[in-house]
């Protein structure tokens, strides 16, 4: 009986879009939880914004699971990547992946204060000594919170992208150009992190790193997808 091993470019083959395939996942349903949830926000008006939480309640758990099942697709593109790459440095494979995993750990502890508001609204009697205007104010505490939480999460996901840039780069089998991208974007989407918390009303670099962003993350999505990873040309 005759056994057919697959070739080790077919292998990396495999990874790479499966990588991708993980990838375009994550970044499909971040986006749709995201785009619904933030179509209930009223910014400023916690009554409104309950309200209309509380009309879509359904709804806005969807968003809320999607969020969470949006880190853990993100940790398994990761995890593939991590596969991918590990054969160029295993050590910085390894510290990418546990950037990433340290960012997907905050994010999903930022997610439990969108249960809490259905909490507060569905809760115990205990909760009945609130007045309702109270409970809509915490409610939309919440809601920033995670916000905050999530902005947090940046600061992990930003900083994986250098070592993950560096071995698209050193690969041999992906486009340098896709490497070097992801290594600016890093310090781009550093920056968003810090801009946040630091200089609040300055949002000038999101105009550059949104659109750097773009190119870097979504290119590699594609390309893994799309054509794979190329053969390693003999030295």
């Amino acid at each position: 009986m005759n056994i057919t091993k697959e070739s080790p470019h077919g292998t990396i083959n495999k990874s790479a879009r499966i990588a991708g395939f993980l990838y375009l996942i994550y970044m499909v349903t971040h986006i749709i939880s995201d785009v619904w949830r933030g179509s209930f926000i009223v910014p400023g008006d916690a009554a409104a914004t309950v309200s209309n939480i509380m009309a879509h309640e359904a709804l806005f758990t969807v968003t809320a699971v999607g969020d969470l099942l949006a880190a853990a697709l993100f940790f398994l593109t990761a995890w593939a990547l991590y596969v991918l790459l590990k054969p160029v440095n295993k050590d910085l494979a390894l510290l990418f992946l546990l950037l990433n995993l340290g960012g997907v750990a905050i994010q999903c502890s930022s997610d439990l204060f969108l249960f809490a508001i259905q909490l507060l609204m569905n809760g115990p009697d205990t909760l009945n000594i609130f007045q309702t205007d109270q409970l809509q104010a915490l409610a939309m505490f919440f809601l920033d919170l995670r916000e905050k939480g999530f902005t947090v999460a940046q600061l992990f996901y930003g900083a994986w992208l250098f070592p993950l840039g560096y071995l698209v780069f050193k690969s041999g089998f992906l486009p340098k150009f896709l490497g070097i991208v992801l290594m600016v974007h890093c310090f781009t989407w550093v920056s968003t992190f810090f801009q946040s918390f630091l200089f609040p009303g300055f949002t000038a670099i999101t105009y550059v790193s949104w659109p750097l962003g773009f190119i870097a993350e979504f290119g590699l999505t594609l390309w893994l997808l799309v054509m794979g990873a190329k053969e390693r040309k003999p030295a």
